[in-house]
């Protein structure tokens, strides 16, 4: 199958048009008119997922590697080094992040993973759901459900009726929340944001970058399924390293 004819159905369950103005979403290594037939699902790519990657086959993730123009290849430096290997392979690279994220991804894991129903829309990126039920509970119940190591947090309510979830790295959203849920779940809190969650009284619950789009080549994979190609699921490894 062409790389046009997958782009365009990627295209259908998540428009590239709505990824926001610093992303990078869409065809990032490759050639339109190139035919595949193996798929690679990631969240990142690393080395581990390009050596374990078909010759000749399309690698779609998450996050995208090129973020920013590129004015020169040092293949001692990332991400040349990984640009590199991609195209010794002949692999093609398609990447889908913030429009995902929209249509997709933050209700998969709300949905699917964490098993609440959305709610309300408070913004593209920020879906509540009602839970109503102890803080204690809530927490325990997210920690098992993303299979979290640890719990960081600013405070645990005592009763937790209303959730708001954004994935990856959403703290700079909380203005947005405050008032209007019992907890906010994101991933990549900074100190100082914190502190600011806190002088407006929301809490804040780390759920991790990693962690909370871990799910995004499950989430994906069905509608590669729909079109009769040899997908397989390669997930990058979390850079960071917890004991447990």
């Amino acid at each position: 199958m062409k790389i046009a004819d997958i782009l365009k159905r990627l295209d259908e369950i998540a428009p590239f048009e709505t990824q926001e103005k610093w992303d990078n979403s869409g065809l990032l290594i490759g050639d339109m008119e190139r035919r595949v037939e193996s798929v690679v699902l990631s969240l990142d790519i690393d080395r581990d997922v390009i050596e374990k990657a078909p010759q000749n086959s399309l690698i779609i993730t998450h996050h995208p590697l090129i973020f920013s123009g590129i004015k020169s290849l040092n293949f001692s430096k990332y991400p040349s080094n990984l640009i590199e290997l991609i195209v010794k392979k002949g692999i093609q690279l398609i990447s889908l992040h913030t429009n995902f994220d929209k249509a997709i991804l933050n209700r998969y894991v709300l949905e699917t993973i964490l098993g609440w129903k959305v709610k309300e829309e408070l913004d593209d990126f920020i879906l509540v759901a009602e839970v109503d039920s102890s803080g204690e509970a809530i927490f325990e119940h997210i920690k098992e459900r993303l299979n979290l190591p640890y719990l960081r947090y600013t405070e645990i309510p005592h009763q937790i009726k209303r959730v708001a979830l954004t994935t990856g790295s959403g703290a700079s959203l909380k203005d947005i929340v405050s008032g209007k849920v019992d907890l906010f779940l994101t991933g990549d809190i900074k100190y100082h944001e914190a502190f600011e969650a806190k002088s407006i009284n929301l809490p804040l619950l780390d759920i991790g970058h990693f962690e909370s789009e871990i799910g995004f080549a499950d989430s994906i994979k069905p509608y590669l399924d729909e079109l009769n190609l040899d997908v397989q699921i390669i997930n990058s490894s979390n850079p960071f390293q917890v004991d447990f």
